[in-house]
């Protein structure tokens, strides 16, 4: 019997150890997706502000353009920033199992890895608005694309570095659960073996 009680006693100290280190993964994951919204937040609104006071004292031509689209992408991200905020803040005290913090861990990464993808999109939109503005002197399509290229290049160093620091997370995520296969649920304790 002590020997049964000395294996529980065990199993569910490290289940604890196992649990506090989840929670730190999970906390990682909602930090630097804190911090990521915040430097967003604050590219949107240096945007508006900037993109506002160009506009109001453009002359015209592919500076207001320029400037106008500024404004619009500094509106977008904003709106990107305040909801990944909100929705980080709304979940960050959620316990997850293993399963469901894997699961979390692989969303956001994805959803960087694709926003990435996108941003390449951006810049060839802008890069192609640019040029067909060049050859046709058409001076919307020039500013408008001087300003897709800028904002999907800041994009995507952002996205990149998102991913990058999400899926270093992940890594370490993934090594912890593969090192710890006890898993507990908050009424059955369970251990996992690789055959």
């Amino acid at each position: 019997m002590k020997k049964l009680f000395v294996i529980i006693l065990i199993i569910i100290s490290y289940k604890v150890y196992s649990q506090d280190s989840l929670k730190s993964f999970a906390l990682t994951r909602n930090t630097i997706t804190t911090n990521g919204m915040k430097v967003l937040g604050s590219w949107a609104i240096a945007n508006i502000g900037v993109g506002v006071a160009g506009w109001a004292n453009s002359q015209g031509g592919s500076n207001k353009s320029f400037y106008q689209m500024t404004t619009i992408w500094g509106a977008v991200n904003l709106g990107a920033a305040i909801l990944g905020y909100t929705n980080v803040q709304k979940n960050k005290n959620n316990l997850l199992t293993p399963v469901q913090n894997l699961r979390e861990q692989q969303k956001i990464e994805k959803i960087f890895l694709i926003n990435a993808g996108l941003d390449f999109v951006y810049i060839g939109a802008g890069a192609y608005m640019l040029h067909r503005g060049n050859v046709n002197r058409f001076n919307e399509l020039r500013g408008y694309g001087s300003s897709i290229i800028i904002e999907g290049v800041f994009l995507l160093l952002f996205d990149g570095t998102m991913y990058t620091s999400q899926k270093i997370n992940g890594n370490k995520l993934m090594r912890f659960l593969e090192k710890n296969p006890v898993a507990f649920n908050g009424t059955t304790i369970g251990i996992t073996y690789h055959l």
